[in-house]
């Protein structure tokens, strides 16, 4: 893959504005991506892994609101997919 730069804003107020766009947008899409992962049956450790954190770390950030969604969330060791 080709390394491409990034073009930085001159202006520190766009620059940190762009950074925290792109933070939101990041969140967004993991919050669907572990959403879908968890709705298709993957369980917490495999979710983990596949974002480089741990489980522990993904199931506090996202359990609450899985929950709420109304995604059946799978137990520890039932990790078949």
């Amino acid at each position: 893959m080709p390394v491409v730069e990034n073009p930085v804003p001159r202006d520190p107020a766009d620059a940190l504005a762009a950074a925290v766009a792109l933070r939101r947008l990041a969140d967004q899409l993991e919050d669907a991506a572990v959403e879908q992962a968890m709705r298709e049956g993957w369980g917490w450790p495999l979710v983990a892994e596949a974002l480089g954190v741990t489980r522990q770390a993904v199931h506090k950030k996202h359990a609450k609101r899985l929950i709420a969604a109304g995604v059946k969330l799978r137990r520890r060791g039932d990790d078949r997919v």
